[in-house]
């Protein structure tokens, strides 16, 4: 799992904080890694140098192996809130999608209904 990390202006994107990321990413996501070929996350200060509640937001986008990306957005009064709760929101989602593809899979299909009434 390819970990990219961008950070807009008011950002420093420093080691420290890449690292945090990365960490953070790999730990939560670890339990589906083997779905996921890439996670992109996007840090912003929504108002600069201006300290407001919650100005700061995390993205997290997560590439799922033959699946549309999911993405998740979370804001928060740091970075680092911002960037545990797009984690939580992203496997929340991830395992989501991923239950309810499982799911599909072992329902009898709905285009055959004799197939499951021969079954019984």
């Amino acid at each position: 799992m390819q970990i990219q990390i961008n950070t807009d202006r008011n950002i420093d994107g420093h080691e420290a904080l890449s690292t945090h990321v990365s960490e953070v990413v790999k730990s939560t996501l670890n339990r589906v890694s083997s779905h996921i070929t890439r996670v992109e996350v996007h840090l912003s200060d929504e108002n600069g140098q201006k300290s407001s509640k919650n100005d700061k937001r995390c993205v997290m986008e997560a590439r799922l192996e033959g699946r549309a990306p999911i993405a998740v957005t979370e804001h928060a009064e740091t970075l680092h809130q911002a960037i545990d709760g797009a984690a939580h929101k992203l496997i929340k989602s991830i395992e989501s999608t991923l239950g309810r593809l499982h799911d599909q899979k072992t329902r009898p299909s709905e285009a055959h209904p004799e197939s499951a009434r021969q079954e019984e």
